[in-house]
């Protein structure tokens, strides 16, 4: 394999769906409904909170598409950038929450051997 993760990988939309077609209908109604332009929450927000989620979860299909909506939507260079850095401060923030929990299964499995 000479690479991962290409743009020419959406070629394989329709094999994808097309293998799971129930799961892959739930999905798409799902990401329609976060999608959608009537909630309460405004297109420009949702869409800013698609960015920040798929930064954290490194989707650059995701990155993408939710870029191009939020740019779309009206969002602004500098509201991209407040977006990149509050994800990076959360994902961060799951880091020092799940050492806590690392700190708390170390201390119990010391605690077993003392």
């Amino acid at each position: 394999m000479t690479e991962y993760q290409t743009p020419k990988d959406r070629k394989y939309t329709d094999t994808l769906i097309n293998s799971a077609p129930k799961e892959a209908a739930a999905f798409l109604n799902l990401k329609h409904t976060a999608e959608r332009s009537d909630g309460v929450i405004p297109i420009k927000y949702r869409e800013l909170i698609s960015v920040a989620v798929a930064l954290t979860t490194q989707c650059s299909y995701c990155i993408e598409a939710h870029m191009k909506n939020a740019i779309d939507a009206g969002a602004t260079k500098e509201e991209v950038g407040e977006t990149v850095f509050i994800a990076a401060a959360l994902r961060a923030g799951g880091a020092v929450g799940n050492g806590l929990f690392a700190m708390r299964i170390f201390e119990e499995e010391v605690g077993k051997k003392s």
